[in-house]
């Protein structure tokens, strides 16, 4: 048994622990919030060291691929190439999540029941519009420092860019110091697989702190809302894989089953980004070229999160039609294409998407407290849709590779120690 099959049985066995001992703590311990407590602690310190690497593994592999591809008309090309097929996926995305949500209508129930929190209840999510201004001038970091302290992957991104392009036109003289960053890459990539070591101990203190301190009541009682939820998700990676059959053919099944062990981890730790390392890995044992990989997932994950666009729109209808809100046509459209842009640069982490519905809310005189809805079951939602969103991002990649012409056969090797190519 190779190191990635073992390290998801583990996370499976960490993942139904966690049901189990979580189960048997609410039931049984006088005060599970301080148990929930102590393995929030637990699942707070893995995310940290995810952090810890995402942006020296952004900005080195990307500058590498950047500077090694030569050819500023290239990176240009392989950028509107990907951002055709992201806003192609919001698209798809948002309008599947209103479709679902008017069908099903999930909303109704709870205002037949007058079950909704009353109007002008604090939510607890700090909201803040998102102007167009503000998107475009957050694009660019007023220090790199600070962007790679923040995590702000989309400013790391456009950093590489102009780090690589010009490294690139420099030439001979740049050779060193690239070699250099290739250095830094192989060595994260390391640090990476001693990171990924303790993702069964995250995954199972987050499964069980969020089932002692909720219980499994809180399935039950939202019990439909989240299975019509979690149908919509099936759904949406139906359509994905459609799509990705129709340029890669079957080999979107094997890329699929690359992306099994980072869809695990986002799953079980409620956070995309968790994902992020070993997404980058298993797209180059796909055959991806490391040069494509490092340029198209980190724009993917603040242009391209289906999951969380997908949710947006489902959450936010279904909070109307709790407070009895009908909502037309018209208004539904319009609401889809504020979250078009109020969904970019969403952060892969948990809760992120409740900030971008919490200022739409506000956008369309919905009443905020209606997050009250939904924050006792955000955690196992935002479990499908960090999923969702590593699928999304893994088959944009893959298929942008395809047209780039840059799609080998799969490959097994060590890429702690493999040349970035």
């Amino acid at each position: 048994m190779n190191n990635r099959n073992r390290l998801t049985i583990y996370i499976l066995i960490g993942l139904a622990l966690g049901i189990l001992v979580g189960y048997i703590v609410n039931a049984n311990m006088a005060a599970p919030t301080s148990y929930a407590d102590a393995m929030n602690l637990v699942t707070t310190l893995f995310l940290r060291l995810i952090k810890m690497i995402i942006a020296p593994l952004v900005f080195s592999t990307l500058v590498v691929g950047i500077a090694r591809m030569g050819d500023s008309r290239e990176v240009g090309r392989i950028g509107i190439k990907a951002l055709g097929w992201f806003v192609i996926a919001s698209v798809i995305s948002l309008t599947l999540g209103l479709v679902l949500v008017n069908l099903f209508r999930p909303g109704d129930a709870f205002h037949a029941a007058n079950a909704m929190p009353a109007i002008g209840t604090a939510s607890g999510i700090v909201t803040s519009g998102l102007t167009l201004k503000e998107f475009i001038t957050h694009l660019v970091p007023t220090s790199i420092a600070d962007g790679m302290a923040k995590n702000e992957i989309l400013q790391i991104v456009i950093f590489s860019l102009f780090f690589g392009t010009a490294a690139a036109a420099v030439g001979e003289r740049a050779k060193p110091l690239i070699d250099a960053i290739d250095g830094v890459a192989h060595i994260m990539l390391k640090v990476t697989g001693y990171v990924m070591n303790f993702a069964p101990y995250a995954v199972f203190a987050a499964v069980s702190g969020i089932v002692a301190k909720s219980g499994l009541g809180v399935l039950k009682t939202y019990g439909i809302f989240m299975g019509e939820f979690y149908f919509g998700i099936a759904l949406l990676w139906l359509v994905l894989t459609a799509l990705g059959f129709l340029f890669l053919g079957p080999r979107v099944i094997r890329l699929l089953a690359e992306l099994r062990e980072p869809t695990l981890l986002a799953f079980s730790t409620a956070s995309s980004e968790a994902a992020f390392p070993k997404t980058l890995e298993g797209l180059e044992r796909f055959g991806v070229k490391n040069r494509i990989a490092a340029f198209v997932l980190p724009i993917g994950y603040s242009f391209n999160l289906d999951g969380s666009m997908m949710y947006c729109t489902f959450a936010t209808v279904f909070i109307a039609q709790a407070y009895g809100i009908e909502m037309s046509l018209g208004s539904q459209i319009t609401m889809m294409l504020v979250l078009m842009l109020t969904s970019k640069g969403m952060a892969g982490v948990p809760r992120a998407s409740l900030v971008v519905i919490a200022a739409t809310l506000a956008q369309f005189n919905i009443p905020e407290a209606g997050l009250l809805l939904l924050l006792g079951i955000d955690h196992f939602l935002d479990m499908a849709r960090s999923a969702t969103n590593v699928i999304g991002n893994g088959i944009a990649t893959a298929v942008v590779a395809k047209w780039e012409g840059e799609l080998t056969q799969p490959v097994q090797k060590d890429l702690a120690t493999a040349p970035l190519a």
